[in-house]
């Protein structure tokens, strides 16, 4: 479906929840991580760039202290998890379609299908019964917490991320709402700020305690570039990526495991930072930490505990070799960094899967292709593959084929250039 098709759907569909046209339509991008996996929260380096797939967001001011949120293309035919894994790129995928989220359809006017939650700006507390809309409430949470003055707002969204692949589809509406309320709003916030301002909703009102990576790239994204992120500093730098494709494959599984899981790797890295400041003073964070210091320091380290900084130590390392790899146009050698990331993080960080180990092992089977890795927080998700431009259609096709084959899921697989971060669309 075409920009211009999603927006005259989004726009009916807010005609028809709310009785009246939208004031504003605002997208923010998802994003793939090229490197510098579980280095966020680590004060560590990451090298993101967004992508062209989005989430879209009609808004306007609902005059009270009301905050309404509301899909209607959820329980479309489009939107159910084999559908969309099998779309074609440009598809709209609704950000909740999802099958923990399949019981209840919630309300909505004239008998459409679709969800809906509700909030009292005055009074913002989590949802229970449509924790997806708790990204949007949160936004609005921590823009009064930080003293900005807003009112309440009407709500319409759809997106082309697939939710739960780790392309940060949560971020993407964080920063698509906090983009919507600045505007409507009149609010005067820079980008860098409006991140931080989202990584709190997500961290204290949602509960999930992400690093600041996601939010940071949707907010900041430049066309045509990755962005070397300094996760302590919020010192940032763009890095071109050119002659190169990148291609994103959602291995269709689930990433059930993530949540506690994130919470046990990040637990064991400030176990580890504990331990190691005995030998290595003033550290604050595995950042802190060389890797001829780690192994000088092994002893001090549970066998756990020394795999997890191993792979956080030596994935800041790549990561800034990445960097430079990509500014001196040397792909061989940022392709070569991208594999030992994905062994580092099957082995000593362990978040990987069979699936995604296979989708790796199957890319790096194509002529072409300079690395592949898994991304994001991993247990299931997406790899991402950087590739020369003639190399994508096969890569695109005999990685679906070679992956239902063995798995008989069928992947979803897009190319996407680096994209612009989020913005206004039309008025």
């Amino acid at each position: 479906m075409t920009l211009n098709r999603r927006l005259i759907t989004l726009e009916a569909d807010y005609q028809r929840a709310f009785g009246s046209a939208a004031e504003q339509i605002v997208r923010a991008p998802g994003r793939v991580n090229l490197i510098g996996e579980h280095t966020d929260y680590n004060d560590g380096y990451v090298l993101p760039a967004a992508i062209e797939r989005d989430v879209l967001m009609a808004a306007g001011r609902s005059g009270d202290a009301s905050l309404e949120v509301i899909s209607t293309d959820f329980g479309r035919p489009s939107t159910s998890l084999g559908t969309a894994l099998a779309a074609p790129a440009g598809a709209t995928l609704s950000v909740l379609a999802l099958p923990a989220l399949s019981g209840v359809e919630g309300s909505l006017p004239n008998g459409s299908k679709g969800r809906r939650a509700a909030f009292d700006i005055s009074h913002l507390k989590p949802s229970a019964d449509e924790p997806w809309a708790n990204y949007v409430a949160g936004v609005a949470w921590a823009l009064k917490e930080a003293g900005h003055s807003i009112g309440g707002a009407r709500i319409a969204l759809q997106s082309t991320i697939p939710h739960g692949s780790g392309l940060s589809s949560s971020a993407a509406l964080e920063l698509a709402t906090a983009l919507a309320f600045q505007t409507l709003f009149g609010l005067s916030i820079e980008r860098p700020a409006l991140a931080k301002l989202c990584q709190r909703a997500e961290n204290d009102f949602v509960g999930m305690p992400c690093g600041i990576m996601d939010q940071f790239i949707a907010a900041l994204g430049r066309e045509g570039h990755a962005l070397l992120l300094d996760c302590r500093s919020l010192d940032y730098e763009y890095v071109p990526v050119s002659d190169a494709a990148l291609v994103v494959a959602n291995s269709g599984v689930r990433r059930g495991l993530v949540d506690s899981e994130y919470r046990v790797r990040r637990s064991q890295c400030e176990s580890a930072v504990a331990k190691l400041a005995a030998a290595l003073p003033g550290i604050r964070a595995l950042r802190d930490v060389s890797s001829a210091e780690l192994e000088r320091c092994a002893h001090l380290l549970s066998p756990v505990e020394l795999r997890r900084a191993r792979h956080v130590v030596s994935e800041n390392e790549r990561t800034l070799q990445a960097a430079a790899a990509l500014k001196s146009g040397d792909l061989a050698a940022f392709g070569a960094l991208m594999i030992a990331s994905h062994e580092s993080l099957r082995d000593d960080y362990e978040v990987s899967c069979p699936e995604l180990n296979l989708l790796v092992k199957l890319a790096l089977m194509v002529p072409g292709v300079y690395g592949s890795r898994m991304t994001g927080a991993g247990f299931g998700g997406c790899t991402i593959t950087l590739a020369r431009p003639e190399a994508v259609t096969p890569l695109q096709e005999g990685l679906a084929r070679s992956y239902r084959e063995r798995t008989r899921i069928e992947p979803l697989v897009f190319a996407s250039a680096a994209a612009a971060g989020a913005g206004e669309v039309a008025a």
